[in-house]
């Protein structure tokens, strides 16, 4: 076992080297062209700069495979490809490091990412106190129900996103990808910025207006699949195995995932040291503050990890280098997997075999909490279950996971908004808004790092679609419960005192009885225990008076939220409910009672102040 240890951790070691500089590179009136084509016999560059001749420029052959050509012709601004040369063809490619393409199938654009920032003063806000808000560009704030959503778009809604107290935003893809509407997880050319969204001015704009909002960014990237369509980098240099890929992609059956036949060869340098540059861009170029990887799952296992598979481990050394890499350099930018399958070595540390995610979104919690509340009947509704949702950790950490019932994958492929599940073509009923905000306020109360999905805090319904933009419609007609959320986030986050608890590591369940369906439990913070936050949920339609749950402490609990209030919704209790009444009697193998009234499937926050 030592043995297989020590060469375990020996490869394990093993780190991906920084490049010279690939792409275009513009220098003081020239640049120089640099591309990886080992199996090229020649290699050209050509474009507007010199009418598209495809023979006047050559490169000349580096070590390894590159090739590289230093001109006075060519300047920024300039559209140009690759000519390759290989068994008598010329295969015509762009630059797989191009930082803009006019379009998916179009030509590499010549420029730098050198944008005029002033966002100096921003600071990532520490882990515990992020409030992540997934959205998706292209629906997020169309302009038209027929024009396709723009950074610009996304720019007109950020003092929406501040004044509901959302200081992250976390974008689906936007590298770009084939036509103008799509989830973005079909990436056809990862360093370039998607055209029909702003491409990369846009993008950087963005990001620049929402530092200066208070607000980070986290970029969703894909580095278990590429393309599959418009991918110029399938077979770029002519050569391939097996009718695969070539040099950028697996040539055998690792190939292959449910996206195409296009798994990049992590077991490449290469291709390594081209998935660690684009991380890199987004962090160096573009000022992000976080990654979220597509499903690492993919990455990690041949199958994805169902059931018995087959690991890739070179999957596994790449992912930890890129986090070691950035967590030395950039220690406060936060690197999350979208793995699902519960393994706490996704966000282990490297000592314990471990990836090195900051954090990973949870199955732990989003299965089981919509299993509840979306559950027809309230006999049926298992509290243990949420028990076991709220107390889940990786890596004894609870910020290492991201909590949620709603982001792009929970919302389609044939799972729709949960007040859409739970009354399906009726999602503004009483049952399903009630029981949705009992999903938020867990949410959003939980141990870990929250996120909502675009519209949750208006109660979108129906089915996310790339197609369809999202319903502000909504916010006006449930601008109640968009208050009530943003309630929720203030406190949570610090802007409304008495909730420190909440940015804590620490849970404590007072009371679970599943004849009732009442949930109490403690947040708090074990080395400052002046805060703590106490909240009541009853995943019943009974409402209950002078309901008493057992306390360790005779504290003076007073109420901060109702969110089963009629001053959230014209159709929700008004039933009165106040601060916690002590009792001196034993409950719950506690020393005090608290007497409260609980509307039903009503959801109670309190504080000290």
């Amino acid at each position: 076992m030592l043995a297989k240890n020590a060469v375990y951790f020996w490869y394990m070691n093993t780190t991906i080297t920084k490049s010279a500089g690939m792409g275009a590179i513009i220098d003081d009136g020239t640049v120089t062209f640099r591309v990886w084509a080992p199996n090229a016999d020649k290699v050209f560059v050509a474009g507007s700069f010199n009418n598209w001749s495809e023979s006047e420029i050559p490169l000349e052959i580096e070590e390894n495979g590159y090739w590289s050509v230093v001109t006075d012709k060519a300047s920024s601004g300039d559209e140009y490809k690759y000519f390759i040369e290989y068994d008598g063809k010329v295969l015509p490619r762009n630059d797989p490091y191009a930082f803009e393409v006019t379009n998916s199938n179009g030509n590499s654009v010549i420029r730098s990412l050198d944008f005029e920032w002033d966002d100096t003063d921003f600071k990532m806000p520490s882990w515990n106190k992020l409030v992540i808000y997934e959205l998706h560009v292209g629906t997020f704030n169309r302009s038209s129900p027929d024009a396709v959503g723009t950074f610009n778009d996304v720019i007109e809604k950020l003092d929406y996103l501040k004044g509901l107290g959302i200081n992250c935003i976390e974008l689906l893809p936007v590298a770009e990808f084939a036509g103008g509407i799509s989830w973005g997880y079909n990436p056809a050319h990862p360093f370039a910025i998607e055209q029909d969204y702003g491409g990369p001015d846009g993008f950087a704009k963005l990001v620049n207006e929402a530092h200066k909002k208070g607000i980070a960014v986290i970029m969703d990237v894909v580095y278990n699949h590429f393309g599959p369509s418009d991918v110029d980098l399938w077979q770029f240099d002519g050569w391939s195995e097996n009718d695969k890929g070539g040099i950028y992609f697996y040539n055998d059956h690792r190939s292959d995932t449910p996206w195409g036949d296009t798994r990049p060869d992590y077991g490449r340098e290469e291709v390594r040291q081209y998935l660690r540059d684009n991380a890199l861009m987004w962090i160096e170029k573009y000022h992000c503050d976080g990654l979220r990887m597509d499903a690492t799952s993919y990455i990690r296992y041949e199958g994805g990890g169902l059931g018995y598979d087959t690991e890739i481990e070179e999957g596994n050394i790449l992912m930890r280098d890129i986090n070691m890499e950035i967590r030395k350099k950039y220690p406060q930018i936060l690197t999350i997997a979208e793995d699902l399958k519960g393994d706490s070595r996704v966000t282990d540390g490297v000592e314990y075999g471990g990836l090195m995610y900051g954090s990973q979104w949870d199955m732990n919690f989003v299965h089981p909490v919509r299993e509840v509340i979306e559950d027809t009947h309230d006999d049926g509704r298992d509290l243990e279950k949420i028990v076991g949702a709220l107390s889940f950790k990786y890596s004894n950490d609870a910020f290492s996971r991201v909590v949620y019932t709603e982001s792009h994958d929970e919302v389609a492929n044939g799972k729709a908004r949960v007040p859409e599940e739970i009354q399906p073509g009726d999602a503004e009923s009483d049952f399903a808004k009630k029981r949705a905000i009992l999903g938020m306020v867990l949410t959003l109360t939980a141990p870990g790092i929250p996120m909502l999905f675009q519209g949750q805090e208006f109660i979108e319904d129906e089915y996310f679609k790339d197609t369809e933009a999202l319903d502000w419609g909504k916010l006006e007609k449930h601008e109640g419960i968009e208050t009530l959320i943003s309630d929720i986030i203030q406190l949570r986050t610090g802007k409304m005192p008495g909730g420190k608890g909440l940015r804590s590591q620490h849970i404590e369940f007072l009371h679970v009885n599943n004849e009732t369906k009442i949930l109490a439990y403690k947040r708090f913070d074990a080395n400052d225990p002046t805060e703590p936050v106490l909240i009541i949920l009853n995943f019943s339609n009974q409402e209950y008076k002078d309901y008493g749950i057992g306390l360790n402490e005779n504290q003076p609990f007073i109420l901060k939220i109702n969110a089963g209030s009629e001053i959230y919704d014209n159709a929700f209790s008004n039933m009165e409910v106040a601060d916690v009444e002590f009792v001196d009697k034993v409950t719950d193998a506690k020393h005090f009672t608290g007497k409260m009234n609980i509307p039903a499937y009503g959801a109670l926050i309190y504080t000290m102040e």
